[in-house]
């Protein structure tokens, strides 16, 4: 027993003389017993470590899929080459190449691919066959405890809270009443009001990013508003510009407000005197939604100040704008006006952007500096103030089917709903004197030139209300990929080499249908979540909004606050594409399309996490952020491709196309992102925002709220616990399809999992595009497919003729097709003016005097014949076969010369019978003076009438001719044959010879003496 200790005490003092450091068990040691464990960080517990051998599950069952397909493959491959296999059959595409993978198929060949040995390049992975579930670690877990893992509060309700000083007023609006300054540009929303003739907005705008960095999702307020297709991506909202002069509120009459009948009834019962407006400076401070940190450059709202002009009428002691808000707050408190209303005016200004950001100081002084050298020129325009007004008409509401247009005026005031709806307007009591109108009208009359080349400076103080004068710079350098977790209420800190912003990305579309009338219209694009029951439409909890947008899962038409009234734009933002403009660094919409149909994944999954209230006071849906899900593995491969370059990770892609500023970086995984087992350092954080800047009415009440929401985020957990795929019976019937948004409101193009296929939904846009994004064929203007575009048009056309360009407007057929038309029409008219000329132009008289004594005839007023009815019963039966046997021909005679009051028909083959006239003929004869086709012919058969002439007629100047013979002169005979003649345009007149006429003979009393049967020459009729 010694002896052992003795040994035990000299191993200690050797082990102790060496400095062996003992420590537990890691990954290390255990990796000489299991050569596979390479990775001497992997975890050998807890969440990261099960995530960990799940992915490996995942590899293990993606590798026996392929194997299995390449099994099937194969067999395929080899009954094609039996002896009568398939003959004359092109090559099969889907059978892997000898050499490796096939990528243009995106089957893998199992022995040569290296993602389908464990390799670590997820870039090569194939994510059509990968498990598509999620979220199976947390599967027990309540919202409460998932919103501890996430590092979130969702208990103590310490948020932003508005306790009202007016205990009367239980929720607060946004409704009011004021001026407008919407004005209608090209470049601006086609819907905008035109309202305001005299101050040029566009001009006090940055559109072109010349100085500013990036604004909030809204953008500019003035200046026209945003059209869809914009590069910028903002909201495509109407100018919204306004200056109030009485805020409203609630129009929640149980809450404190006033209802919009109760707006209207006092406003009707006073007179509207026409304001004068003057404009002082614009200025910049105070505003960003988001906490700036200091690598950050400052956001700010920027500000018109105006005033209204005090006039004084005769002998009065308050001025005309005074008066009137004093009749205005009578007149509400006679109305019944609530508490929620202001007892005051507010202080006139234009909001004209906010979370504006600048690309430096230097780029901030520029800006303000030329905005009010514009001001500076409408100062010199109107020196007294201008009335606002405009010489157009409108509807209100905008687009209203029951409500007419109306000419705006000048002087008029409009009720606000919400700052981009005008549900009323109320005209002026007075038209303007000649003095305002001049003022009124200087603007769009043209006479602004003068002004802006006299005034060269700015002699007023426009310094801003709570910024420094500090300077500053944006640092590109500075980002962060954890930026992707963006306030939209502010401004994008930009990356290297990206000039413009952008709001376009690539999302999961959650929107649907609410089965409430009074919600505005949205398409259903999921039947999994109702998001109505966690919001809060009754502010039971709530106290108002700290921006104008209401809840973004729909706004109620005539909700009570006045929030602005959008479709439901529910989604879940992936990855941030930034702007479209390939000029300021971005992509083109249509290489995000054809990229995002290269890109294979698998149903997306989701499943709902906890509802809490961000460090901007936004109300959020967090979804899990499950790093080994489908959708974890569709962030790496959008950040493999297209994410810029960042730590020394560059993206790739097949098209080679890329882009400087998508908010992701290409060395950016899912596991970098939030959640408990990811390192929160990323931008995959899969949360749906349900409103901007909420504010409480109190700690307690923010506190119930989220305790609401995550009772019923329970229930969704338990309904799904692995997740699950949204989708509807018409809308990706399978699930989990993926959506490219131009901006919150507008889903541009969806794709499906597995390379199922795309299609455009922006059937129900809010707008169609003016102007088309970018060509649709590669060899952009120049190649002819794209020669339709509005883009290629506007390029190729721009120098050439209206009419050059209506004309190839019509294309090969139609243009073949005018001139066919043309053709013809020319020579039918042609043909007609010959026709007509050979009948009627003199002897010896050529076509083109002819054409010059027919146009400058004079042509009398026809006369209207009187038809005369006979009472007389029809001698011979018209239906009767008295000519089946044989057909009868007559033939009509003229007179022999000397005898010619004589006329007989000779009935071929039968008894002749004399020509039937009755005792008293009348015959009208039509024709010009000096032209006598009738009685020239005539006269040629009988020369009596060459001495004699017709009754009545003047041989020179031949009108209306009436003759009148009796039954023993037949001369009606030959005038009758001669008038054939001249309408059929082919009598041949043989003198004195005879001539047959086929037809039937007028009736009338018969001859006694017989004629005889003579061979005759005549032209049938």
């Amino acid at each position: 027993m010694a002896a052992f200790t003795i040994v035990s005490a000299t191993l200690c003092l050797l082990i102790s003389s060496q400095n062996v450091e003992a420590k537990l068990a890691d990954r290390a040691r255990t990796g000489k017993a299991i050569p596979q464990l390479k990775n001497n960080d992997a975890p050998l517990e807890g969440p990261k470590y099960r995530a960990l051998y799940r992915k490996d599950g995942v590899d293990q069952v993606a590798r026996r899929g392929y194997a299995e397909d390449y099994v099937e493959k194969v067999k395929l491959e080899r009954a094609g080459r039996m002896t009568g296999g398939s003959i004359g059959t092109l090559p099969r595409k889907d059978i892997p190449h000898p050499k490796g993978r096939n990528r243009d198929s995106g089957d893998p060949g199992t022995r040569n691919d290296p993602a389908l040995r464990g390799a670590a390049e997820e870039s090569h992975r194939s994510l059509s066959s990968q498990l598509s579930g999620c979220c199976y670690t947390y599967e027990a877990y309540s919202a409460a405890s998932m919103c501890s893992l996430y590092g979130q509060d969702c208990e103590s309700g310490e948020t932003p809270s508005h306790d009202s000083s007016d205990g009367d007023c239980s929720q607060a609006g946004l409704s009011f009443i004021g001026v407008s300054f919407s004005v209608w540009t090209g470049s601006g929303n086609p819907y905008s009001y035109q309202l305001c003739d005299q101050f040029d907005m566009e001009n006090v705008i940055d559109r072109d990013y010349e100085w500013v960095m990036s604004m909030d999702e809204d953008g500019w307020l003035v200046g026209g508003g945003y059209k869809t297709f914009d590069h910028s991506g903002k909201m495509p909202y109407v100018d919204s510009s306004h200056t109030e002069l009485l805020r409203i509120g609630s129009l929640d009459v149980d809450s404190g407000g006033t209802s919009i009948d109760q707006v209207y009834q006092a406003m009707n019962q006073i007179g509207v005197p026409p304001l004068k407006v003057f404009p002082e400076y614009i200025k910049g401070g105070g505003g960003g939604g988001g906490d700036d940190g200091e690598e950050s450059v400052p956001a700010q709202d920027v500000t018109m100040i105006v005033s209204i002009v005090d006039e004084f009428g005769d002998d009065d002691s308050t001025s005309i704008y005074e008066q009137f808000l004093y009749d205005l707050f009578s007149a509400m408190d006679e109305a019944g006006g609530g508490p929620c209303m202001d007892d005051h005016d507010t202080d006139p200004h234009v909001s004209m952007t906010r979370g504006l950001k600048f690309k430096s100081s230097y780029h901030q002084q520029n800006y303000f500096y030329n905005s009010n050298l514009e001001i500076a020129v409408w100062q010199a325009m109107y020196p007294g103030g201008v009335v606002i007004g405009s010489t157009s008409k409108a509807v209100f509401p905008l687009n209203s089917k029951s409500a007419g247009k109306v000419t705006v005026g000048y002087g008029s005031l409009f009720f606000f709903f919400d700052r981009s709806n005008i549900t009323q307007a109320f005209a002026s009591q007075r038209d303007l004197y000649d003095s305002e109108s001049y003022y009124s009208t200087l603007m769009s009359s043209g006479a602004d030139s003068s002004f802006r080349s006299s005034v060269k400076s700015v002699d007023f103080d426009y310094s801003g209300s709570g910024g420094d004068n500090s300077n500053y710079e944006h640092n590109p350098y500075n980002w962060k990929a954890d930026m992707a977790m963006h306030d939209p209420t502010d401004g994008w800190d930009l990356p290297p080499n990206c000039k413009q912003e952008g709001e376009t990305f690539f999302g999961i579309p959650l929107s649907r249908k609410s089965s409430s009338s009074l919600q505005v219209s949205s398409l259903n694009f999921q039947e999994q979540f109702d998001f109505e029951e966690v919001v809060d439409r009754n502010f039971t909890y709530i106290q108002k909004f700290g921006t104008n947008h209401g809840w973004l899962v729909g706004e109620a038409f005539g909700n009570t606050a006045g929030s602005i009234v959008d479709k439901d734009t529910s989604h879940i933002p992936l990855f941030y594409l930034g702007t479209t403009n390939i000029n300021m660094g971005g992509m083109s919409l249509q290489n995000m399309i054809k990229l995002m149909k290269m890109i294979d994944f698998g149903v997306l999954y989701l499943k709902p996490a906890f509802v809490y209230i961000d460090s901007y006071g936004h109300v959020k849906l967090q979804f899990e952020a499950d790093a080994t899900s489908a959708l974890g593995y569709l962030y790496n491969a959008l950040s493999s491709a297209i994410g810029i370059t960042w730590n020394y990770h560059d993206p790739s892609n097949k098209l080679d196309v890329y882009t400087n500023c998508a908010m992701h970086a290409a060395g950016d995984k899912a596991q970098y992102g939030c959640g408990p087992a990811n390192s929160n350092t990323g931008g995959f954080c899969p949360q749906m925002t349900l409103a901007y800047s909420v504010q409480f009415q109190s700690e307690d009440l923010a506190a119930s709220y989220l305790d609401k929401c995550n009772d019923y985020v329970d229930y969704w957990r338990k309904l799904y616990p692995s997740g699950v795929a949204v989708g509807t019976q018409k809308f990706c019937k399978e699930g989990g399809c993926l959506g490219l948004f131009l901006n919150r409101m507008d889903l541009y193009q969806v794709f499906k999992p597995n390379l199922g296929g795309s299609w455009v939904e922006y059937g129900d846009g809010t707008m169609a595009p003016t102007v088309s994004p970018a060509p649709t064929w590669p060899g952009g203007c120049d190649e002819p497919h794209n020669f339709h575009l509005d883009r290629c048009m506007i390029k190729n056309d721009k120098h050439r003729k209206t009419s050059a360009v209506i004309w190839d407007s019509f294309g090969a057929v139609g243009q073949f097709s005018i001139l066919l038309v043309t053709f013809m029409a020319t020579t039918l008219t042609i043909s007609i003016f010959l026709a007509r000329a050979r009948r009627r132009r003199r002897k010896g008289e050529s076509y083109i005097e002819f054409f010059i004594r027919d146009m400058r005839r004079k042509r009398k007023p026809k006369k209207l014949r009187r038809k005369k009815r006979s009472t007389r019963a029809l001698d011979e039966d018209l239906l009767s076969n008295r000519h089946d046997d044989d057909d009868e021909v007559t033939e009509f005679r003229q007179p022999v010369p000397g005898d010619h009051h004589e006329s007989a028909i000779v009935g071929a083959g039968v008894p002749s019978r004399g020509v039937g006239v009755p005792e008293e003929t009348e015959v009208n004869a039509m024709t010009a003076a000096g032209d006598h086709p009738v009685l020239e012919s005539a006269a040629a058969v009988d020369p009596l009438i060459g001495m004699r002439g017709l009754q009545g007629e003047d041989q020179e100047s031949l009108g209306t001719t009436r003759m009148t013979t009796t039954a023993g002169e037949h001369l009606v005979a030959g005038v009758v044959v001669a008038g054939a003649a001249e309408l059929a345009g082919t009598m041949l007149l043989m003198g004195p010879s005879y001539t047959t006429v086929y037809g039937r003979a007028l009736k009338g009393p018969q001859h006694t003496e017989d004629s005889v049967n003579t061979k005759t020459t005549g032209v049938t009729w």
